[in-house]
């Protein structure tokens, strides 16, 4: 990386780091996606001493590769809902399961300079993970996805996350054919629940693993 970008992102990480510790979220730095693995294992899952584990859709999660390490993990009671091998029924089964694991790891949409997680969801679990239910709850971040406040969040989740969500999803919604959210009422719709994490609660429960490389959406 050119040392200037990397010195500009070191800074940028560090003002956000500290936005969200004063909204009492717990903060981790990692280089790149090979290091926020390596602390999720060895640092935040003995913190925890977590037993149950589960996730919600998140492309940076499966960038750093923890689904598949944590799998191999025989310690652990996995609640997989990426597990396409069994039927829907048992998917929304572990997805309600998931609500009282003791640690629920997913991705943020968003996250402003002033220390604010924001999530749009389709169905629903990944945001309900993050406001309640889990003892523990880690987000991988990204530095892509760090913005101004709360409107560009907004704006960039629209006119940028969900419709190549969708395209990725092959979905049937108007984003897919024009790129721009038409706030449409498709049932393929993936637009349905905003959630705006201003600070965690606890203090610490939510754990927010800030990676210098941009990761997912």
């Amino acid at each position: 990386m050119e040392p200037a970008i990397e010195t500009y992102w070191q800074k940028r990480l560090s003002d956000v780091q500290k936005a969200l510790e004063k909204n009492n979220f717990e903060v981790f730095l990692a280089v790149d996606a090979a290091e926020a693995k390596e602390i999720v294992k060895e640092k935040i899952l003995p913190q925890c001493n977590a037993k149950t584990i589960s996730w919600g859709g998140s492309l940076t999660f499966g960038a750093t590769g923890l689904y598949g390490a944590l799998k191999e993990n025989a310690d652990l009671e996995i609640l997989d809902p990426f597990n396409r091998k069994v039927s829907p029924e048992k998917i929304q089964e572990m997805r309600k399961r998931a609500m009282v694991a003791d640690l629920f790891i997913t991705g943020s949409n968003s996250v402003t300079t002033d220390g604010k997680l924001v999530n749009l969801d389709m169905v629903g679990n990944r945001v309900t993970g993050i406001t309640y239910g889990p003892k523990n709850v880690v987000i991988l971040v990204g530095r892509n996805k760090i913005v101004k406040d709360l409107d560009a969040a907004m704006w960039r989740i629209k006119n940028f996350v969900a419709p190549v969500n969708a395209m990725r999803l092959n979905k049937k919604t108007p984003c897919v054919k024009t790129s721009y959210c038409g706030d449409c009422a498709s049932p393929d719709r993936i637009c349905n629940t905003w959630v705006i994490t201003e600070k965690s609660f606890p203090k610490g429960r939510v754990k927010v693993v800030l990676i210098n490389q941009s990761l997912g959406l």
